[in-house]
């Protein structure tokens, strides 16, 4: 099994702006007025796959379409996971906008660019039920010592996740995470916002698990399986330092992605800490983040199905 994967899947944005449906719960988000939104996100969106691409990673692009009221179809990585075994899965939504963005056709230009995908595993019924997991932002999936690290909000459901973890043989290492909004402590949206799992190592804001056992809980897990473990502070985290992939370019060169925001609120030590697994790739995509409150991870749909030659 490998962790880290040279393909990825992006959605280029037609209509990308605030989602009012998705901002009651992701404190991240801010409004940005008077300005062509779209136009600026499609710019920082061009500028961050061409980094990507120079450097060796393959990134498959895709249209979104227009009319279909899709403002965060920029982050795939919410509806879909591709796993190495062929198997792809479908995740629910909490935003009935974002369930739009479910678009099977794009499986077959991963078809088309030679990706085997043997089955899938639809889990999008459990939004009857308004029960929701989405995606690789509520799970950061430990391939290889198959576990499945989920911070339990409003977007993440525990008896979902315990589902997918036996259809696809994980284990799952479940949490709760908290930020201070006002003078609240209110959970965390999206696990990846607050952690990052690398081959080697993790970079994890371990302040927002307020229950010291499950914060123990969780550095057990990451201790056994021989991650360094770089912390970083909630403040940190609200500039989306916890929001990182880390990817594999040209000739198996390691790269940990992220937004230059992201990149500016590291300390030299965790730089350094991050620099002796990888380099550190990192590029400016400000109108993504504050409209959307997601950053360089959310961007990005990891494509580990097998090859067809």
């Amino acid at each position: 099994m490998r962790q880290i994967t040279d393909t990825i899947l992006m959605v280029r944005p037609v209509a990308f702006r605030m989602n009012e449906e998705t901002a009651v719960n992701n404190y991240f988000q801010e409004n940005l007025e008077g300005e062509d939104i779209n136009t600026l996100a499609g710019k920082e969106f061009d500028d961050f796959v061409n980094k990507l691409r120079a450097v060796g990673v393959n990134v498959i692009v895709v249209e979104d379409k227009i009319g279909d009221n899709t403002p965060d179809s920029i982050f795939p990585n919410n509806w879909v996971s591709f796993h190495e075994d062929g198997e792809i899965a479908l995740y629910p939504m909490f935003a009935e906008n974002r369930r739009k963005e479910r678009r099977l056709e794009y499986f077959a230009k991963l078809e088309e660019a030679g990706y085997k995908i043997k089955d899938i595993v639809d889990y999008t019924a459990a939004e009857e039920d308004d029960v929701f997991l989405e995606g690789t932002g509520s799970l950061i999936l430990d391939r290889v010592n198959q576990k499945a690290y989920c911070a339990i909000s409003p977007r993440a459901d525990e008896d979902l996740l315990i589902e997918f973890c036996e259809d696809f043989e994980f284990t799952p290492v479940i949490f709760n995470a908290y930020q201070t909004v006002g003078k609240k402590r209110l959970p965390i949206y999206h696990t990846n916002v607050m952690m990052c799992l690398g081959e080697e190592f993790a970079v994890i804001c371990l302040d927002t698990i307020d229950d010291k056992k499950e914060r123990k809980n969780v550095v057990k897990h990451l201790k056994m399986d021989e991650k360094e473990i770089i912390s970083i502070t909630e403040e940190q985290m609200h500039e989306f330092a916890g929001n990182m992939l880390q990817v594999q370019g040209e000739g198996g060169k390691k790269y940990l992605v992220m937004s230059a925001r992201a990149h500016r609120s590291l300390t030299e030590d965790q730089v350094s800490r991050i620099e002796k697994h990888c380099e550190i790739l990192s590029s400016e995509i400000k109108t993504i983040e504050t409209c959307g409150g997601g950053s360089a991870r959310c961007m990005m749909a990891e494509v580990f199905l097998p090859k067809t030659v």
